[in-house]
């Protein structure tokens, strides 16, 4: 199945996507632990490596 660009997600969902984005790249400039990342972001860690 194809989606359109955007992956088939709302406005609001690309922002929170976006949101989360940001702030995983403050904590790695920040030199937290992907592990502390992924806990504060409530995402999985898998998430934060890629």
């Amino acid at each position: 199945m194809r989606y359109a660009q955007g992956g088939g997600l709302t406005d609001a969902g690309r922002a929170a996507g976006e949101w989360i984005r940001l702030h995983a790249v403050g904590r790695f400039e920040g030199s937290e632990k992907n592990r502390e990342i992924a806990a504060a972001l409530r995402v999985s860690e898998q998430s934060v490596e890629r």
